[in-house]
């Protein structure tokens, strides 16, 4: 069988990746080498894709930040953050600094490696999406997360992502998470009272809500900034009705084959999409489906 990746070096197949050119795998040790696309380290990397079922669920050393990040000790975060500056997938000084205020250790299951870049299962059929994921959304949506601004997670998951947004937009705005599955709701509230977004839920301008997050949380619509943290087969009108005019959301769209679209609402209400890149994540879907198999 011939398989063809055009210009990419590999793809990222685990969910809440990056799902083409591995920052792990296109750059070497963050020196923007290009694996050509038949050499034979490309034909090792996708007989490793199609020959191990584990690939795609991200149980592979090519997504481990570990593999090419040695840490120790209290420094890790920080190493996290800088290896991914040096990589070129931080470039905002502003996100560096969110990112290292709040302790990703503190929002993963016991027992993972948290500033690994890879995502991790947190129970439920859910995911934590990878480091790189989090830092591409957050530069994304950095211009609408100003002090002041809504912000609206959907999927918020462990309440990372949320805490995130709290911090940027401030006591003075308003950091909002949506999670249909009460007990990561009520871990996630637990996670960020110990995090350093912590005094925001006392003064409630971070909150996290249980409910279907394909209808988003209209209570404090409009939103200058959306980040839906799993793949739709197409944008619910629900979150683009409560997008504020001039805000922006971020959101995987697609089933098998996924794209991270970045959706801009103009001053005449209408919608402006573009695709960033292509992604892998789990699907934005109903809270029976999603456990039908757990």
């Amino acid at each position: 069988m011939s398989v063809h990746f055009h210009y990419y070096p590999f793809p990222r197949l685990a969910y809440g990746c990056n799902y083409y050119a591995s920052y792990a795998t296109k750059r070497t040790l963050c020196n923007r080498r290009r694996v050509p696309p038949h050499s034979s380290s490309f034909s090792a990397i996708t007989n490793l894709f199609f020959q191990n079922p584990n690939f795609i669920t991200g149980n592979t050393l090519f997504l481990r930040m570990k593999r090419f990040c040695p840490v120790s000790g209290t420094s890790k975060i920080k190493a996290m953050v800088e290896r991914l500056q040096r990589c070129g997938v931080i470039t905002s000084s502003k996100v560096a600094e969110v990112m290292e205020k709040v302790d990703r250790a503190l929002f993963v299951p016991d027992g993972a490696e948290p500033y690994d870049d890879s995502p991790l299962a947190i129970g439920y059929n859910a995911t934590i999406s990878a480091p790189h994921m989090h830092a591409i959304c957050l530069q994304l949506l950095e211009d609408k997360l100003q002090p002041g601004m809504r912000a609206l997670d959907v999927g918020s998951g462990t309440g990372y992502l949320t805490a995130c947004f709290a911090l940027m937009v401030g006591p003075q705005g308003r950091a909002v998470g949506v999670e249909h599955i009460p007990e990561l709701v009520s871990s996630s509230i637990e996670n960020i009272q110990k995090s350093a977004a912590a005094t925001q839920l006392t003064d409630g301008s971070l909150s996290i809500h249980a409910g279907d997050g394909r209808e988003g949380w209209p209570e404090f619509s409009p939103y200058d900034a959306i980040h839906v943290g799993a793949a739709a087969p197409e944008i619910p009108q629900p979150l683009i009705d409560q997008l504020k005019a001039g805000g922006r959301m971020v959101i995987p769209v697609g089933n098998i084959f996924q794209d991270l679209k970045v959706v801009d609402k103009n001053s005449d209400g209408s919608i402006s999409v573009r695709t960033e890149t292509s992604v892998r994540y789990v699907p934005l879907t109903s809270r029976e489906a999603q456990l039908g198999t757990y």
